[in-house]
């Protein structure tokens, strides 16, 4: 890596935001769509479930890591900030979105649900016939399951699985064997539906839809579990583990059989996050902490029901459309009956969600099916479960096809199934790779090869987004397809080294980490400054899902010092500060949370009146850029060019509705429009050119 000459003032901690931190801000602003009113009522619930699960797995990963950080007493970052001081941190600003969570379902929507008819019950607003209901309910649908465990030295704590529903009960009195009165543990099965509909107190039938939690439920009933003892208290509780799985692949002979071991304990590694009834008494919390290895700043008490997100349930129980987003019918391209013939004839952009995904599957489909295509290679990296793609995969290598594909068995809580469809792939005669050690293969690529007039021709699919039909609804992503000849035969020798592990290779239009794409972008950086310093037009747009690359955040300082404007659209984590003065004055950076999650990467640079565009699967992140397997394909297609441009840059520097704003000091404040300014967000300008 080149040296760079330093600049006065750039390595400054204090220019570097800590990343995590943000990464936790940013469920902030998820939960900002949970309490605006003007989003359809059901779907705030929804936000505040994913504000919550997202919460989840900042734990599991990233609390766990700062926390196994702290462990080994590893050294401050380039935040300047030592473990230890970021994990109090963590926790501090974690019980306030805590806070901020439950004070948004109990004041807000608990009440504007109500109001609908859609009744959330607590024990105290059930009626005598609920109540009745619900003890039977309890007695033959929920204690058959239920194993309860009282602790004594016969009996010592049970192993509690990640995020599990579970209940603390303090006993008094003595059980059949003359023990006194003890502490006992009931977990929830996963089996257990976690909210239940119950029939509705005023016998209006379908006018009210009333449910309640099974932590609820438990908590009300648990005295049948202990006949002859009396309960004196009983506290839902559910513990966060760390979640990350760590393989050492230079010492394993086999990584799928290593990854498979390593998931049988993943329910049970180190405790990160204790959340338990704020009812609790001290000393039983103090139990459980014990138990958990974990500190006082660790524990979260709550005044509702410990898993809420489970309550997201509601939002598929309850057929009211009118509280739901509206439906829309994704884009179909006019011409499929060969994806070969509109390939050749142009580069087509997707656009998802706004386009269908349907053209990537009928593209993988008919090579499946044509005698003329004679190999299809493909990197898969979350899939869904029962993937159309993998059927077609199946079909092509039935029909003789070669077909080889990379599927990355690390793909973070999806490690199991990539298990499972490696497995179906090979058993149908399909050439496996699971990429490359110590280096994940988040690069989206698929490339088929085709015998047209006695030559060898290469179609190729190129997305910032995965191989996934359910996410290509809700992620908004960009694929290419293409016929290029020089972007297909990149593609082919990436292919190439990841399944044969060559040396590292000339690329003639993609960048490729951990190779030349980290490069690649200080590059183009680094140009618009020189083009700026020389008075030539200078502009850098980029959007990306997040940004903490000290490289990349120092060229973009310097950029921004030599007169470059920057617009930056990360929807996640950053740990740029703009417009600090003599430093980052020219650099605005927002962050936009709609109804669709922002996950496209794109890139452009003005490059002095000949624009430079790409789109990549990498953010502008240390692991993206150093220690993965990505690319970056640029846009030569003039009329794709200008709709990435347009659709997905411009959009959203223009978006008035669901766009935060990044301040010198570090705060996201909401973007309103200016006095007679019109309203526009740039996801719902897509969904109304779809009616157009």
């Amino acid at each position: 890596m080149t040296a760079r000459p330093a600049t006065p003032g750039l390595g400054d901690s204090s220019l570097y935001a800590n990343r995590e931190l943000g990464q936790l801000d940013f469920n902030f602003r998820v939960l900002a769509q949970a309490q605006d009113p003007s989003v359809p009522l059901l779907e705030r619930l929804r936000y505040l479930c994913i504000s919550c699960t997202n919460l989840d797995e900042f734990f599991e990963i990233r609390g766990g890591a700062v926390r196994h950080a702290v462990e080994l007493n590893l050294p401050a970052g380039v935040d300047g900030l030592a473990p230890a001081a970021l994990l109090e941190r963590i926790h501090a600003r974690a019980a306030e979105l805590v806070q901020a969570q439950y004070r948004c379902f109990d004041e807000e929507l608990r009440p504007a649900l109500a109001e609908q008819g859609i009744r959330l019950l607590q024990r105290d607003q059930w009626s005598k016939a609920q109540r009745e209901w619900l003890r039977n309910h309890f007695l033959t649908e929920i204690l058959p399951v239920l194993s309860p465990l009282g602790l004594d030295p016969a009996h010592p704590f049970p192993k509690i699985l990640n995020k599990s529903l579970n209940v603390v009960v303090l006993l008094e009195g003595r059980d059949a064997f003359g023990r006194e009165g003890h502490l006992a543990i009931v977990r929830a099965p996963r089996s257990l539906p976690r909210i239940i509909r119950v029939p509705d107190a005023d016998g209006d039938g379908d006018a009210f839809h009333d449910f309640v939690f099974l932590s609820t439920v438990l908590s009300a009933f648990v005295q049948e579990l202990f006949p002859g003892m009396k309960v004196k208290t009983a506290h839902q509780f559910r513990v966060t583990r760390n979640s990350e799985l760590l393989v050492d692949e230079d010492d394993v002979d086999n990584l799928a059989l290593a990854l498979r071991d390593e998931l049988l304990g993943r329910g049970y590694l180190r405790a990160v996050r204790l959340e338990i009834d704020e009812q609790c008494p001290k000393d039983v919390v103090d139990t459980l902490l014990a138990n958990f290895e974990l500190p006082q700043n660790a524990v979260y008490k709550i005044n509702g029901p410990v898993n809420l997100n489970r309550v997201v349930q509601v939002c598929e129980m309850v057929a009211r459309p009118d509280l739901k987003f509206r439906p829309f019918q994704p884009r179909l391209p006019r011409e499929m009956d060969s994806m070969f013939d509109a390939i050749r004839n142009g580069d087509m952009l997707l656009h998802h969600p706004f386009d269908s995904f349907a053209p990537v599957l009928e593209l993988i489909r008919q090579a499946a099916e044509d005698p003329d295509v004679l190999a299809i290679k493909q990197t898969l990296y979350r899939t869904g479960k029962d993937s159309p793609i993998v059927e077609h995969l199946v079909q092509a290598a039935r029909n003789g096809k070669d077909v080889t594909v990379v599927v990355e068995l690390r793909a973070r809580f999806d490690e199991e199934a990539n298990l499972g469809l490696a497995d179906r792939l090979q058993d149908a005669g399909v050439q496996v790779v699971y990429g490359v050690v110590g280096y994940k293969t988040h690069a989206k690529m698929l490339l088929i090869v085709r015998r047209e007039d006695n030559t060898l021709r290469r179609y190729v699919h190129l997305s910032t987004g995965n191989y996934h039909s359910g996410t290509a609804r809700v992620y908004t992503d960009f694929g290419l397809m293409t016929a290029h000849p020089g972007i297909g035969n990149d593609v082919h020798l990436i292919f190439q080294q990841l399944s044969g592990l060559s040396a590292p290779l000339k690329l003639a239009h993609l960048l490729q980490s951990p190779f030349t794409l980290h490069r690649g972008v200080l590059d183009r950086i680094e140009r618009e400054a020189r083009h700026a310093r020389s008075g030539k037009p200078a502009r850098i747009v980029a959007k990306m899902n997040a940004l903490n690359e000290p490289e990349v955040v120092r060229a973009l300082y310097e950029a921004s010092c030599a007169g470059v404007q920057i617009d930056l659209v990360v929807r996640g984590a950053c740990t740029l500060r703009p417009g600090i003065a003599g430093v980052s004055d020219n650099i605005r950076v927002r962050s936009v949370v709609g109804r669709f999650l922002e996950h496209h990467r794109a890139w452009w640079f003005a490059n002095a009146g000949e624009p430079d565009l790409l789109c990549s699967s990498a953010d502008w992140l240390e692991r993206n850029l150093l220690r993965r397997v990505e690319t970056a394909f640029p846009i030569l297609d003039p009329a794709v060019a200008h709709r990435v441009h347009r659709e997905g840059l411009l959009n959203y520097l223009a978006d008035n509705q669901n766009a935060w704003q990044l301040h010198a000091d570090g705060q996201y404040r909401r973007c309103v429009p200016d006095a007679g300014e019109p309203a526009f967000s740039a996801q719902m300008s897509m969904l109304d050119a779809l009616d157009a």
